[in-house]
């Protein structure tokens, strides 16, 4: 598995952890592939193929096994990059419920994230996903 694999990899692991990926965290995988480098020069026919591997790979392996495996291949940055990706996708549907935060702590100690890079990625998380109604500003 080459780092650009194994990136998608972490991410689809953390999307479909309880072993469904659902149309809206597809989506969202999608989206966070498609400006980053290689992926927006791929066809849509090559990331679906790598998708279609990489599905295949999780259905036979389990979503912990393919996320140890693809950590390996993934250096510190990619790591933090990895899982930073992976925590945007799960948050962009609302606010963190407690299996997405342990899906996520799962996530970080598998990628060797340190706790404290853990909950500043999570702080900024919730600054980028903040509600922009109904908070009045003070004079």
């Amino acid at each position: 598995m080459d780092s650009p694999t194994a990136f998608v990899a972490v991410a689809l692991a953390a999307v479909s952890w309880d072993g469904v990926l659902t149309k809206a965290g597809s989506r969202a995988l999608r989206h966070a592939l498609d400006y980053r480098e290689p992926f927006r020069n791929m066809s849509d026919a090559e990331m679906i193929q790598l998708f279609d591997r990489l599905l295949a790979q999780l259905r036979l392996e389990g979503s912990r096994q393919l996320m140890e495996h693809a950590s390996a291949v993934l250096d510190p940055r990619q790591r933090l990059t990895a899982f930073t990706v992976a925590a945007e996708i799960m948050r962009s549907d609302g606010e963190l419920v407690a299996e997405e935060q342990r899906i996520l702590e799962d996530l970080a100690s598998h990628l060797t994230i340190s706790a404290n890079q853990h909950d500043q990625i999570l702080q900024v998380m919730d600054l980028l996903h903040a509600s922009l109604v109904g908070n009045p500003v003070l004079a």
